[in-house]
């Protein structure tokens, strides 16, 4: 049954629970929670049925409506106390909010102890009620008993380092090695911590001591290629990529940039760029063209596609957001895989908090981003950003703020998970002593350093208080260190439209 047929059977009345329940899954699959949430609504209220209740709840969520959904999924768990689904929905739902959850996720880990989501949850919820020493406890102690739970040890490594035990992150993986050093997955998902830690000392390192403990070459040759690569090894490299079958893709173009081999790099970008995994590419074909002097640098990149909007007419005063903001800032560390240098980020979807002050936020922004997606040039079927339908309500797959101090910045970084990005300014330092007239400014178009390629920004932005930039979030973009004060902003990546 199509979605259409489906809600005009519901319209009048023709769908009973379970095809209701499969209305939400098809509606959830393709964007469309709102067509089908009236009747998931009515029909819940009607039959006080626990699961037409989640459903609503689930749909609710995916519009990023919490207030609602934390609703909805108070009302499942009250007539289903004991469904360890619900239990978790209502938990997790109650968290995005802003809302106190660890009693919630509690009564869910008691009802399904051995799902790794709801102990991930619980620990999530006591970080942000400011118990991160028993959300470590909580985690190490689960891992002691399934060390073979890899999925746990990097939630227990990025936890850690957001306690300010960054050089403890690697400790449970390494407690799991050592009474199981032959188990690949245990080894696989330390290589991938050290990757998206960007520590490929650390990776090359691990990956001998694998090879040592006795894993076979096939679960460890990809990993060694990339630290050789990344480390400058030149001949290594070479030898590791040619004899991998693996496309190695993103990883082959940056070795081939670092080592100024810019025709072989420019030919492996154009055949990656005909092929399914473009949307990584594009940031590299960006570095190459312009060393190439290729026009369509201006086609990909556009200056029009940087917008700059001052929204401080329609944001609460900037004071109070900010107070606000410091408040949710209770990290004494950084994430291992984000940018923040000398500063702390927000965990969770900040923009979901059911909060006036965010809310009223988040408004200004969705009117925003509205606006700049109305004003974009046509469709262009083969542009990374221009190619995706306009159609579709603005949804966020991710938000937080970013507190910095003195001698803080963004190492240059792009967001692969999101349509458009952006930096929106609460509270600046005082610039007016610093040597560097461009301090705290905002790179559009700088590439990471880590690729050894000095290219300018292609854009360098001053910001203001109440000012928000718009730009395509596989543009690389990164800020200057600026000398002394603190820098606080909201940032969020717009969801690319389904």
């Amino acid at each position: 049954m199509t979605i259409d047929a489906a809600l005009e059977q519901a319209a009048q009345g023709g769908l009973n629970a379970e095809a209701l329940g499969n209305l939400a899954r098809m509606v959830l699959a393709t964007g469309e929670e709102e067509r089908a949430l009236p009747w998931l609504r009515a029909a819940a209220a009607r039959s006080n049925d626990a699961r037409l209740w989640q459903w609503a709840g689930l749909l609710e969520r995916a519009i990023e409506s919490l207030d609602l959904a934390v609703i909805s999924f108070t009302q499942a768990a009250r007539l289903a106390p004991n469904d360890p689904s619900i239990a978790h929905g209502h938990a997790r739902v109650t968290l995005d909010a802003g809302f106190d959850a660890v009693a919630l996720f509690d009564r869910a880990r008691r009802l399904d102890p051995a799902n790794g989501e709801v102990l991930a949850g619980f620990a999530a919820a006591l970080l942000a009620a400011g118990e991160g020493a028993k959300a470590e406890a909580l985690l190490d102690a689960v891992l002691v008993q399934s060390p073979l739970w890899v999925q746990g040890h990097l939630h227990l490594s990025q936890l850690r380092a957001l306690i300010g035990r960054a050089d403890q992150a690697a400790a449970s993986f390494e407690r799991a090695l050592s009474a199981h050093p032959g188990e690949p997955m245990l080894w696989q998902g330390l290589f991938d911590l050290y990757v998206s830690a960007e520590n490929y000392a650390a990776l090359a390192d691990a990956v001998d001591r694998a090879r040592a403990a006795g894993v076979a070459a096939r679960e460890t040759h990809d990993y060694a290629a990339i630290a050789a690569a990344e480390l400058g090894q030149i001949a290594r490299a070479d030898s590791l990529l040619a004899a991998t079958s693996s496309p190695l893709t993103v990883w082959r173009i940056r070795h081939l940039l670092r080592q100024g081999r810019l025709t072989a790099a420019l030919a492996l970008i154009e055949n990656a760029l005909a092929g399914p995994d473009r949307d990584a590419i594009w940031p590299y074909a960006l570095i190459a063209w312009r060393l190439a002097g290729d026009p369509r640098v201006d086609w990909l990149a556009p200056s029009a596609l940087v917008k700059i909007i001052d929204l401080a007419p329609t944001l609460p005063p900037l004071d109070q957001l900010a107070d606000v903001l410091r408040g949710l800032h209770r990290a004494q560390g950084s994430y291992l895989d984000q940018s923040v240098r000398g500063g702390t980020q927000t965990d969770g979807p900040l923009l979901n908090r059911v909060d006036p002050i965010i809310q009223a936020v988040r408004q200004s922004i969705t009117t925003a981003v509205e606006s700049y997606v109305a004003g974009l040039p046509a469709i262009d079927p083969a542009h990374p950003m221009l190619a995706l339908r306009r159609d579709r309500p603005v949804r966020f797959a991710g938000s937080w703020s970013v507190w910095l101090r003195g001698g803080g910045h963004h190492a240059n970084h792009l967001h692969p998970q999101g349509w458009m990005s952006s930096a929106l300014y609460v509270a600046l330092p005082d610039r007016s002593d610093d040597p560097d007239p461009h301090a705290g400014w905002l790179t559009i178009g700088e590439p990471q350093a880590a690729i050894g390629i000095d290219q300018p920004p292609l854009q360098l932005i001053e910001p203001r208080p109440g000012q928000l930039v718009l730009f395509p979030s596989w543009l690389w973009h990164g800020t200057r260190p600026f000398a002394q004060g603190d820098r606080l902003t909201i940032a969020f990546d717009v969801a690319p439209p389904v």
